[in-house]
């Protein structure tokens, strides 16, 4: 049987299981209205209405093809630059090129050859390899509106926008999107203990929190804007959550502290603000007197799950929200997935990360009121538990495919366990496999013993 993580260290006031927490999180938000960005901050977003062309694509008609802009049946006088044609005149042009008024077509360069008549002016002529008929009406041109007309919708509501979208966005006279809103988020990383590089001596740790925590609050929907690292004093505690910049003519109102940026770009103040540390109750935490003096009320006030029970999540009078995180790599993540997560989605819109039920890899003890949220790695179909996985450890973290919950009453082997998904994990597919199927699965297909063919282990998950 196994035990899980490490035991807890001080008692908190446990008073909402794993999944009231999650609830709670869920419930304490609503989606933050739709916002106007550059295309340079669109990527990734989601469209908040259709994206229309805002004139004929192309908006004027040109040439597919390098060589002359032609009227009439040749042979071509060649005309001045600029000028009109009229029958039987031709001048050059390039891919691209604006068709001059009165051109009907376009020869290609390696249909034509330029020589002088008998009066020796230059005349355009088909070349020897010119198809029969060349140049037909319309040849090699690009016409007006081809691609698009004015006003017609090119991407419907609701598009995700990556480099494709943002390029016909641009192509289409766009240089701001309307987009469904993204919470901005502030990481406040605390601790006079911390080291930003090199080996830390005794007593001192080095920071893991830049690396783990930016990631994954752009993985769970929301817009890093703001990045302090401050020590263990009250002062600076309050400096720091207090910060709340006045909002710019740009800004528009909206959700919990504005929004994520006007038309000029300038993002507005947090609507999160996530600390790492600080969530105990000793001394140099004071992330609840601050909520208190503030005026704001805790949502969440410790879950009663390991690691990372002592997760704060509170609420302030102006609709911010503090997400207070442990100061254990391992616990700060189990927070950030259990709490951070559903209040992020909440503010962006999508419903959170539904877990996803896979056969049990280990048997576990009941624990009396605490679940136990462990990092697992997938192997044959079955969500087994890592080594390394200390609420201060990311050994297991770094290889895991997610984290199994394994409830208070502890589990059977092979019986169903809820699995959160990690961003940087292999898919965990929607169904958990039969006993049979699991047992076939770790079986390699049998194959003639004189066969010389190589072991198919394709169907392996390890």
């Amino acid at each position: 049987m196994t035990p899980g993580p490490d035991a807890a260290g001080p008692q908190h006031a446990l008073h909402l299981t794993w999944s009231e927490a999650r609830a709670v999180a869920s419930a304490a938000a609503s989606p933050l209205p739709p916002v106007e960005v550059p295309l340079a901050r669109a990527l990734g977003r989601t469209l908040a209405g259709p994206l229309t062309a805002l004139r004929d694509m192309p908006h004027y008609t040109s040439s597919a093809m390098d060589g002359w802009a032609v009227c009439g049946t040749g042979p071509w006088i060649m005309a001045e630059p600029g000028e009109p044609l009229t029958a039987h005149q031709a001048v050059p042009i390039v891919t691209g090129g604006a068709l001059p008024p009165g051109a009907r077509a376009v020869l290609r360069r390696e249909y034509g050859e330029v020589a002088p008549d008998g009066e020796g002016l230059p005349h355009l002529r088909l070349s020897a390899g010119a198809p029969p008929g060349a140049p037909g009406g319309g040849a090699d041109l690009r016409p007006a509106g081809e691609e698009a007309r004015e006003g017609e919708t090119l991407l419907k509501d609701g598009t995700e926008l990556g480099p494709a979208q943002l390029a016909l966005a641009a192509l289409a006279g766009h240089d701001t999107l309307r987009v469904a809103g993204r919470p901005l988020v502030k990481l406040v990383r605390t601790g006079g203990e911390v080291v930003e590089s090199g080996l830390p001596g005794p007593g001192l740790v080095r920071d893991v929190f830049s690396y783990l925590i930016p990631p994954l609050l752009e993985a769970y929907g929301g817009i890093l804007v703001a990045h302090e690292k401050i020590g263990d004093d009250a002062a600076e505690w309050g400096a720091a959550l207090a910060d709340r910049p006045e909002r710019g003519p740009g800004v528009p109102d909206g959700g919990a502290a504005g929004s994520d940026g006007g038309a000029a770009g300038e993002p507005g103040p947090a609507d999160v603000v996530v600390t790492t540390g600080g969530t105990g109750k000793g001394g140099s935490d004071h992330l609840r007197d601050i909520v208190a003096a503030m005026g704001g009320r805790l949502l969440v006030d410790g879950v009663a799950m390991r690691p990372g029970h002592p997760t704060v999540l509170a609420e302030l009078p102006d609709g911010r929200f503090f997400l207070g995180l442990p100061g254990n790599p391992l616990a700060a993540v189990v927070g950030l997935a259990t709490v951070g997560e559903p209040l992020l989605a909440a503010l962006s819109g999508p419903t959170p990360v539904e877990p996803i039920e896979l056969p049990s890899g280990e048997a576990f003890e009941p624990e009396l009121r605490r679940t136990r949220v462990i990092p697992f790695r997938r192997m044959y179909g079955m969500a087994s538990p890592m080594a390394g996985i200390g609420s201060g450890m990311l050994r297991g973290l770094a290889r895991a495919d997610g984290f199994m919950v394994v409830p208070p009453h502890g589990l059977e082997l092979a019986a169903p366990v809820p699995c959160l998904p990690l961003p940087w994990g292999r898919p965990l597919g929607g169904h958990a496999p039969s006993s049979a199927s699991l047992a076939q699965k770790a079986r390699p297909k049998r194959r003639p013993a004189a066969s010389k063919d190589p072991v198919d282990w394709s169907a392996l998950d390890a």
